[in-house]
């Protein structure tokens, strides 16, 4: 893909949910940092219990972050709205605190939406990659429930996406003007698709680089998050 430059006065939003991120939160941060886009970088800690929130006192000097606490765990939902409600940005991405998603994919994911080809861009990981095609997948039985999600999410919106689940989905900052989010955990995801299809808005899907983690690594979603995420697709196929 051939990346157009952008404009000096465009500004990308990063917004991160934090959850016990302890150790990975000063690797992720310069990661972000380190990409070359003007950007502001809003880190949203979500209740967590370890030095997450420490660890964001001192990030929240740097001149591109800004920080905002939950007094208590609300869920990534919850995180996600109060990240949205303060951005600023021309162009709104998502982006997990831990290390299996990576910044330097901010120029692919976010060129359909600078050249006015797409309205929301997700990033998918099963769309082939000729620039990581040794890329680590995630365990088995994470790689069938993402595909059995994406499908039956696909059923009901009429989309033909690959990865509904991903943590890369941007958008254009008018899309979530109107956009009010009522999931606490992770059936955001699926909410956040069931009500972008409604407004049948432009949405491309570009391959990007990821890397699973383990539930040793501090992986949180399981399967009774699957099963939710069943519920939301129905539910926010016809509410909210």
């Amino acid at each position: 893909m051939t990346l157009t430059p952008l404009p000096p006065d465009f500004l990308l939003s990063v917004v991160m949910p934090v959850y016990n991120e302890q150790a990975t939160l000063h690797e992720i941060v310069a990661a972000v940092r380190a990409v070359p886009i003007r950007k502001e970088l809003i880190l949203v800690d979500d209740g967590s219990k370890d030095r997450s929130r420490e660890i964001l006192d001192e990030l929240a000097m740097l001149p591109d972050v800004r920080v905002f606490k939950h007094d208590k765990n609300r869920g990534k939902g919850a995180a996600l709205k109060t990240g949205f409600e303060q951005a600023r940005g021309d162009v709104i991405i998502i982006q997990d605190a831990d290390l299996e998603y990576d910044p330097n994919d901010y120029h692919t994911v976010i060129e359909p939406i600078r050249v006015g080809e797409a309205d929301v861009v997700y990033g998918s990981r099963f769309l082939v990659d000729d620039r990581d095609p040794g890329r680590e997948r995630d365990l088995f039985h994470h790689y069938v429930g993402n595909r059995v999600l994406t499908f039956v999410s696909n059923l009901c919106t009429g989309l033909n996406l690959t990865d509904m689940e991903t943590c890369y989905k941007c958008f254009r900052r008018e899309v979530l003007a109107d956009i009010t989010i009522q999931s606490r955990r992770f059936t955001v995801e699926p909410e956040l698709t069931q009500k972008i299809a409604r407004k049948q808005l432009r949405i491309f899907e570009v391959p990007i680089r990821y890397r699973g983690r383990s539930y040793g690594e501090g992986k949180k979603i399981g399967w009774r998050d699957g099963v939710a995420a069943i519920w939301a697709i129905a539910k926010f196929r016809f509410v909210g």
